[in-house]
This record gives C-alpha cells, structure tokens and sequence, in this order.
C-alpha cells in the first residue's frame, strides 16, 4: 500500500498525542479512529475521533501494549495506516511487522530500524562503526564473566544501562565500587520488569552534563534532514519537565556540528519519518551519542514552533510515500520556543501522582501560546496511566521572552480539583540559573529545596494570618464571650 494516500488512520494511543494527532489528521481529510479500554473515562480525543475502538487487556495499559488486539482492531475497521503516537508501542518493531503483513502501514520507520535503534548495544556499535563520537563503555554480552571488571574500567562515575531501555529506567549512576555489584542486579532486574531484557552496558558518566537532542527526518526516496535540536536537560530521574529550543549552550559551530551527526547518524541507518537523535553534551564542548528514538517526541511542539512545519503532517505525507521535498536549507528557525509539561502530580509530596475529578479547567492563550491539551473539565482523572495532563508550549522573539510568556501562561492557567506541578514549573522557570541558561541534568537535584516552595508556602500562611488578623469583625468574633458564657456574669469555681 506504499504510494496510495492514507484515507483511514487509527490512532494507537490516548490523552493529548492523540487529541494532537487527530486534530493534523482530521485537517487533512483523513477518516481517524483511536483505541481505547472500557475503563476509560472522558478525555478530549474521544471527541476529535470519527471512531472510538475498544480494546481489551488484563489491565488498561496492557491492553495499549497488546501488539495483537491493535493489529486486530487496526484491520477490523479497515485502517490504512495506523499512527502510535509515543510511549507504549510507538517503538515496538513487532507492531510495525504484524500491521506490514496485515497490508496496514505504520507511521514510522521500518521495524528493521526500529530493532536497531531500539537495542542500545547494536544502535552504539553501529555508531561506532560509521565514526561518530560515542563515550567510554563496557557491554556485559561481550564477556559476562568480566563486566563488573570492564565497567570499572572504563573510570567512575559510570551510568548503568539496559540494552532495551527507554525513558530513563532502570538507569543507575556509580561513583562507588563498593556499590556496583548492587546496582548491576538492580538495573538488571528493572531492565527485565520494563522491557522482558535484563541486558546491560556501561558507560563513562559525564558529570553535570547537558542533554541535547535533533530531530530528523527522512523519507522513502533517501532524503534526510535536521530541524535543529532541542535542549532537554530540565529532567526529574531522567524524565525531561521542560524543553526548549535553540539550546542556550550551544555556539553556531558546535550547533551544526552536533546536527550534522544527527543527520548522518539517520542517514547511515536509511530512517524513514520523524526520529530524535540524543546527545550527552559536556562542558568541555564534547559530546557523545545516547540513543535513537524512533518516533515523535512529546517535545516536538517546539521545533514546530520556531520551524513552522507540523511535523505530525510530514509524518502522514512520508508515510503515504511521499518524498520531503525540500533541502536542509529550506529549514530555518526564527525566535525561540519553551514547553512545559503539566501532569497530574504533587511536588511537595514527592511528586507522586494525583488523582480527582478536574472541576474547572481555563487553559492559557494570547500571543505565542499553544496548548496541547488530553483533558476537559468534569473529567475524572486516574492513575491507571502516566500523569501527563497536557503540555504548554510558548514561542518569543528571544528567549528572555518566550521565559517571561511562559511564567504568565502558568499562571493563567486554572485546574482545580486535581493537584499539577504548574507552580513547581513557574518556579524553575523563575530560578536565576534558568534564566541565565546556565543548568545541566543535575540542576533539579542541586536545587530540590529551592525549588521545592516551602519558603512561598510560609510566607502565604503568614499572609493569611496577617489579612484575618486585619478584619476587626473577624478578630471581635474570636475575641467575644459566647452568650451562653456571658449570661453567667462573674462566677468563678
């Protein structure tokens, strides 16, 4: 079906990629169907859908990770092409081989990329291969035996890997040999709760890093291009809270350097579609290859932003056989661009997450503000799924704006009734060495008590107390002798 236009897509995932999807698709003329469990409630993307397909599991997520009921619903309802959005099966290549033998097409690479790219072993000795800059490393299949040997090797601090992995778990930092033993069986058996693959590999910890990442493009015809790259070091336990884009770190010189790697790392592996290229960037101006993810980020709203391409519309146009057609210099940014993601969650409480119904919803708009939303008001929201609520996306003509836009966005934002992190990201945001742009993956554990908001919280209560203490009818009130105990005049036990 490769060359023929996408008339049917189904949409393989819930909450705001999907609602952000269809909306693309729906434009576009496409009939759009989406998933979804019988537990579910509300949400915007049941809306925006010409149909709501349900699936079954032994639990809600499982059944989003069932590569044989979506192939089933998929052609079923007769889909042409189905799009995964991100997380669950968006980088799993036996759901691109079941819906390619079906006669579906995947929005994504071939799974032959996506195996490559996701095994963390074969996509480093690949880029090794073909000369591009890898950190120091020690793979465990190479000879079990010696690992614990070879990683100590390699010099401490060093990260702790799984080969499959993704999203930052089962990663674990080593700056004492006395632990690795500990954290090897630790990564290990996280490695095969998350991904069914307890192996590992090391490598050389780079303190205080930055995280840079580039979005490429390719299409079936060989033609491979960059929209720049994104700054991702705002991270929580290698969870990224805020991205933005052009990185404050980055020098002209190093920014088409690290971009022209990405592209040729794409290129080498004859990519299809939209994937991100992710970077360790030093403070020495080195840096180093991390991984491939082959499929949208959540962060993609920021390239759109400054680029002005809807990268979910190159997505369907590639998909549908279709050749970029444009050059690498067709691609320029203007302004600079931040999003924040808001999820469902309680900072003072260690961030765990939180549930209860969304009794009012206002969301931000104006000038250089974009929402992409997963939610509506009355909504129930539960735990059953990841926190993210949607994500707030502004752009400015420099950065010092698009910060400012960004802190006035949170702050006319209004959920009630479920706990965010919104004032958590307003003042992370508000942090001096944000706004100097001087920050690393380190940043939000060096700053936990700053940025934890006790001080604000204080200095509300005192607030309060100090405004009721001003009301004279309200100090009068607690001041009074009920009735009851007045009528009894003097007396005294």
């Amino acid at each position: 079906m490769t060359g023929a236009p996408i008339r049917r897509l189904l949409v393989a995932n819930r909450g705001e990629i999907a609602a952000r999807i269809l909306r693309t698709a729906r434009a576009q003329g496409i009939e759009c169907a989406i998933v979804r469990h019988p537990s579910e409630e509300g949400g915007l993307a049941p809306q925006l859908a010409d149909a709501v397909l349900p699936i079954d599991g032994a639990t809600p997520v499982a059944a989003y990770l069932d590569v044989a009921e979506i192939v089933r619903v998929a052609r079923e309802w007769g889909a042409d092409a189905v799009h995964p959005g991100y997380g669950f099966l968006s980088e799993n290549a036996r759901l691109a081989r079941g819906l390619a033998e079906a006669g579906i097409r995947f929005v994504g690479p071939t799974p032959e990329v996506i195996e490559l790219m996701g095994d963390k072993i074969r996509a480093r000795n690949f880029v090794v291969a073909r000369g591009f800059p890898v950190a120091p490393s020690a793979i465990e299949a190479d000879d079990p035996d010696s690992f614990a040997q070879r990683a100590l090797a390699v010099g401490l601090p060093i990260l702790i890997k799984p080969a499959a992995g993704g999203g930052g778990k089962g990663m674990r930092i080593v700056r004492d040999a006395a632990v690795l033993d500990a954290e090897l069986a630790t990564a290990r058996r996280e490695g095969e709760r998350y991904f069914g693959d307890g192996r590992l590999f090391v490598e050389r910890y780079v303190e205080r890093p930055r995280h840079i990442e580039v979005q490429v493009f390719g299409d079936s015809h060989g033609n491979v291009v960059h929209f720049g790259e994104r700054e991702c070091s705002v991270q929580r336990r290698f969870q990224k809270i805020i991205e933005e884009t052009p990185s404050p770190a980055l020098t002209p010189e190093k920014r088409t350097e690290i971009c022209d790697a990405a592209a040729g790392i794409a290129r080498a592996a004859g990519y299809i579609g939209a994937g991100t290229v992710e970077f360790i960037y030093g403070a020495d101006g080195e840096f180093y290859f991390l991984e491939m993810n082959t499929r949208l980020q959540v962060e993609h709203p920021v390239t759109e932003m400054v680029t002005g391409f809807d990268l979910v519309a190159e997505q369907l146009r590639v998909c549908a056989g279709e050749a970029l057609g444009y050059a690498q210099s067709a691609i320029t940014t203007q302004g600079h661009s931040i999003e924040l993601r808001i999820c469902a969650e309680d900072p003072s409480q260690g961030f765990v997450p939180a549930t209860g119904t969304i009794h009012l919803l206002r969301e931000a708009s104006g000038p250089g503000v974009r929402v992409d939303s997963g939610i509506h008001q009355g909504q129930r929201v539960g735990s059953d799924f990841d926190p993210l609520l949607s994500k707030l996306i502004v752009h400015g003509r420099d950065r010092r704006e698009a910060i400012a836009r960004a802190r006035q966005a949170l702050r006319d934002t209004a959920l009630l009734g479920v706990t965010t992190n919104t004032a958590y990201l307003d003042r992370v945001l508000g942090h001096p060495q944000f706004a100097a742009g001087d920050y690393s993956t380190a940043f939000l554990d060096e700053q936990a008590e700053v940025l934890s908001g006790k001080d604000e919280v204080l200095s509300l209560d005192l607030l309060m107390t100090a405004a009721a203490l001003s009301d004279r009818q309200l100090v009068d009130a607690a001041a009074s002798v009920p009735a009851i105990y007045a009528a009894m005049g003097g007396w005294r036990n």
